[in-house]
């Protein structure tokens, strides 16, 4: 066969072959330093359609052109030829995508190598997994924080040690020494110019099952599909998802829920028979009928709703969609609640567990919100209308339950139940035609609340929009968003006189000067004065004196 022509640089990708290449047609399926190495791994790759393979030989062509980090740390190790920058962190360079979390491979001791590259570059060191031969550098550089792992090869060599990983495009390394040459031996580079994910090899999946959710992640991120061998190894191996320890099926999942197209994740499990091991509560959703205005059953709607909820975050984020504002939902919530949108962001970036950002616990709630329909539903003999009556309390308990069995820490369980069982809130609170919310109305909505109170409105936008689909009226959809707005604005512009008013009288001041007795009739004054203190009816302490004084004596309230 002839030689082959050398793929083309194209865009942001750059694939360089050198060396013994495994060829389908024109496709690399294999690469290796030898001829029985790229034959190995065209073998593994699955690879049907016959295969030859070539030598192609050094030439004048640029290295892949690395961060410059990537020297720095290279000039840092003791042997730079014994260590290589491998998985999603080259995939992501390849794809001119930013890479903070930089993975080293190293044929030696990775605590030993990482432990010199901090103290060389003044990073922070950690023992990642001693086991393992896994150290973690911390180190913060112009440009932010950027987090490199130092591991001990996997297998005998490079190769070996690729080859045993989850998906070929997670399976490309590039050397430091000399700088830049790419060892792909499962034919990762051309996955990712096909925009495909495909396992390394047959057992990746049994092998570790946490891989079937890593695949759904990951494919909506990249925006790649599933290949047909890939998607049914996940599929059988589904089941097993039941044997890995709770803690890594909540790092996975969570991290697909705060992700891109978290719906189109949610979905994707749902087919493979993943989401029934991790979320069993909602294959009771299927089929529950609602009455109109819905248009979809609950677990559609529910579907619908994290979907809604992910469009409207690209529009109130700091760095917004501004083609999808364009239309009418989108364009008013992102014209009425933008001016809140580095707020929003900063409360949903705050991290109550490592790596675990808010915005990840809202989608949770979010597709939990409904989760206690089915056991509440009812059907009106007369008017035929269904009812969910107290299924946001009862969703709830079962929402913090499965927070709880995911192990989720214990504020996490608590901000979860909090939302879904607030969630109806915001349309209880938007009447037709009868003007904004009282600031009343708002400090008691953040009393019951709390900070959630912010997840809340979002949720309930995203809620509103999923009920109704394309049905969704410009006025209905005005009036919730209005809604939103003040009850944003009272937490984030007006905290101190809405939400969190200085007290004006305190506990000793209600049983001293009004003569009440200790008990709970102290505390309900002192609420009710709070409430009058936010509705501007008292302003000073002698004010809050005499109004405290008429409520005790029946006369004020």
């Amino acid at each position: 066969m002839p030689r082959p022509s050398r793929l083309p640089r194209t865009g942001p990708l750059a694939f360089r072959y050198r060396g013994w290449v495994a060829l389908a047609g024109s496709k690399v399926v294999g690469t290796g330093r030898t001829a029985d190495e790229a034959l190995a791994a065209a073998q593994l790759s699955q690879i049907k359609e016959s295969f030859v393979v070539v030598y192609l030989p050094p030439d004048d062509s640029p290295s892949l052109e690395l961060p410059p980090l990537v020297e720095r740390v290279s000039r840092a190790l003791p042997d730079p030829a014994q260590v290589w920058l491998v998985g999603g962190s080259v995939r992501d360079i390849l794809m001119d995508r930013p890479a903070h979390d930089l993975d080293f491979a190293v044929a030696g001791d990775g605590l030993a190598v990482a432990r010199r590259v901090a103290d060389r570059l003044g990073g922070a060191y950690f023992a990642l997994d001693e086991s393992r031969g896994t150290g973690r550098v911390v180190l913060r550089v112009e440009g932010g924080q950027f987090t490199l792992d130092f591991a001990r090869l996997r297998g005998q060599d490079l190769t070996d040690d690729l080859s045993g990983r989850d998906f070929s495009v997670n399976a490309i390394a590039v050397s430091l020494e000399p700088m830049g040459r790419v060892f792909d031996p499962m034919g990762g580079q051309a996955d990712i110019k096909d925009k495909i994910l495909r396992m390394c090899h047959p057992d990746a999946f049994v092998n570790d099952p946490v891989r079937t959710l890593r695949a759904v992640r990951l494919a909506a991120q990249l925006n790649f599909r599933i290949e047909r061998a890939t998607r049914e190894g996940a599929r059988e191996a589904a089941p097993l998802i039941a044997n890995v320890s709770a803690e890594r099926i909540r790092d996975e999942f969570m991290r697909a829920l705060g992700g891109r197209k978290p719906a189109a994740c949610l979905r994707a499990m749902d087919s493979l028979g993943l989401l029934g091991h991790i979320v069993p509560e909602v294959g009771a959703l299927k089929g529950v009928t609602q009455s109109p205005p819905h248009v979809h059953d609950v677990w559609e709607h529910t579907l619908a709703t994290v979907d809604r909820l992910e469009a409207l975050l690209s529009v109130l984020g700091r760095a917004h969609d501004l083609d999808a504002a364009s239309e009418f939902a989108l364009g008013y919530a992102s014209a009425r609640v933008g001016r809140f949108r580095n707020q929003l962001s900063d409360h949903l970036d705050r991290q109550l567990s490592v790596s675990r950002p808010a915005r990840s616990l809202l989608f949770f709630a979010a597709l939990l919100h409904d989760v206690s329909k089915p056991e509440t539903r009812t059907v009106d003999a007369a008017t035929g209308r269904i009812r969910f009556l107290e299924h946001e309390g009862r969703g709830a308990q079962v929402a913090q339950a499965r927070a709880a069995q995911l192990r989720l820490s214990h504020d996490e369980v608590e901000r979860v139940g909090a939302v879904v069982a607030h969630h109806m809130r915001p349309s209880l609170l938007t009447q037709p035609g009868e003007g904004r919310v009282t600031a009343r109305a708002a400090y008691r909505f953040y009393k019951a609340a709390g900070a959630v109170g912010v997840d809340v409105c979002l949720l309930s936008l995203a809620d509103l929009w999923g009920a109704r689909g394309s049905d969704l009226g410009q006025d209905e959809w005005s009036e919730r968003v209005n809604t939103v707005v003040t009850l944003l604005d009272a937490y984030f512009t007006h905290r101190e006189e809405i939400v969190a008013p200085p007290a004006l009288l305190t506990g000793d001041d209600v049983m001293t000067l009004l003569g009440v007795p200790q008990g709970p009739q102290v505390g309900a004054v002192l609420e009710a004065l709070r409430e009058a203190q936010v509705a501007g009816e008292v302003a000073t302490r002698e004010q809050a004196l005499e109004w405290a004084r008429l409520f005790v004596t029946g006369g004020q309230g």
